[in-house]
């Protein structure tokens, strides 16, 4: 069976209206004869309107009640969607993250997709149902719901679709696709056609709101095909192949977008004396708190002082102050944390064997009297830190230099000699 996985996001179901004009393209492609599983997120705004509720209840929010709480807006979603296609006729299931047969682990509010049981889902399709799955959620081997992060309703869309060997999975939003940088930022910034998977991961880590991160690593290690389209017009999008192509990373080296990031802290971490090692103490606090990190740098191990440097994301400060501030006081050490600050890449392919990227980059940022600290470059990725006032400012700048609005460029722009 050749199922087609489609996702709307919460501004694609806002309103009713809305959700009446999203169960009639689905209708569409069922009556076309495509069996079709649809993932659902939160209408509009419900997720931060639920957080403001748990906020003015009281002032304990166990984690587990939480997600408890947020899982509502999706499956209230799932449940409107299929009644409007029943109004169209259209023979539909909804089902919550559990029931469409999502293991997840870790802690709540940052799950992980351990398996899918589609049996269910499935057999709703061979008997000729849409199926309209919530999405953003699965159950724990205790039976407990764990969400998986904003934007995590992507992730389970992908995760169906590769267990059940999709065709693509189609990502619909309120934008046309995938820019060369934030449109809203940057008016004059260009659609992609087509963005290399391990490209988008970058992106999406680095930053890009359009796709969950997690969910772009995902389809890449499974070979998912994803388009990313407006729910709102009938434009092509942007598509993701399922496979790298992995020469064009020594053929091409060229800047594709400008990404940035404003969930972003800059941490600090110092001992005097350098007594001890505290690398593998303070990566295993942020590991235990499932807490990516990004831009790491360390002083050497003969130094009076020793000192680590990284990001984390700002949303992630007041959960693992605490705790750090703990691991490293055993030790003398101390934690400096600056959530002034947003994180600014330039994203492309080869960047690591063409240094004179990253020059381009600082040149023009300095240039633009915008002050950089703690660098990164990999092969698709070339990271800086900004303050946080001055981001929008330089992710304008890096465009112009980059000469990403030209069009007749295909992916990217200006090789410097």
């Amino acid at each position: 069976m050749d199922v087609l996985v489609q996702k709307y996001g919460g501004s694609s179901l806002a309103t009713l209206d809305r959700v009446s004009r999203v169960a009639k393209r689905v209708a569409e492609t069922h009556r076309a004869g495509q069996p079709v599983v649809v993932v659902v997120s939160a209408r509009g705004d419900t997720t931060d309107s639920l957080l403001r509720l748990a906020a003015g209840t009281s002032p304990i929010r166990p984690p587990r009640e939480v997600d408890q709480l947020l899982v509502t807006g999706e499956c209230a979603s799932a449940a409107l969607l299929a009644m409007a296609l029943h109004g169209l006729g259209v023979p539909t299931v909804s089902l919550t993250g559990w029931q469409a047969g999502l293991l997840v682990s870790g802690k709540h509010g940052a799950g992980v997709i351990v398996t899918v049981r589609t049996d269910l889902v499935t057999r709703l399709l061979a008997e000729g149902n849409v199926v309209v799955v919530a999405g953003f959620h699965g159950v724990n081997a205790h039976g407990d719901v764990i969400t998986l992060g904003r934007g995590g309703s992507d992730t389970t869309a992908v995760a169906l679709a590769a267990e059940l060997r999709a065709i693509r999975c189609e990502i619909y939003t309120d934008v046309e696709g995938v820019y060369t940088a934030d449109p809203r930022i940057v008016p004059s910034a260009r659609l992609l056609s087509s963005v290399d998977p391990a490209v988008m991961a970058e992106m999406a880590f680095a930053g890009a709101k359009v796709l969950h991160s997690r969910s772009v690593e995902l389809a890449a290690m499974q070979g998912i095909e994803l388009h990313v389209r407006s729910s709102f017009s009938g434009g092509s999008g942007t598509v993701i192949p399922g496979r790298s192509e992995e020469s064009m990373l020594e053929t091409r080296g060229v800047v594709i977008a400008i990404t940035h990031d404003t969930d972003v802290a800059r941490v600090l971490v110092r001992c005097e004396g350098g007594r001890r090692d505290l690398a593998a103490d303070v990566l295993a606090v942020l590991a235990r708190h499932s807490v990516p990190v990004d831009l790491v740098a360390r002083s050497g191990p003969y130094e009076d002082e020793l000192r680590i440097g990284f990001t984390i994301r700002r949303s992630d400060v007041a959960e693992i102050r605490e705790p750090l501030r703990s691991s490293v006081a055993e030790f003398g050490g101390e934690i400096q944390i600056d959530e002034n600050v947003g994180k600014l890449s330039l994203i492309g392919m080869g960047l690591l064997n063409r240094p004179e990227y990253t020059v381009s980059m600082l040149s023009a940022l300095a240039a633009a009297g915008i002050p950089t600290s703690w660098i990164s470059t990999s092969q698709l990725r070339s990271s800086v830190v900004v303050p946080i006032d001055r981001l929008f400012d330089a992710v304008e700048v890096l465009h112009r230099e980059f000469e990403l609005e030209r069009g007749d460029l295909g992916v990217g722009s200006m090789a410097p000699a």
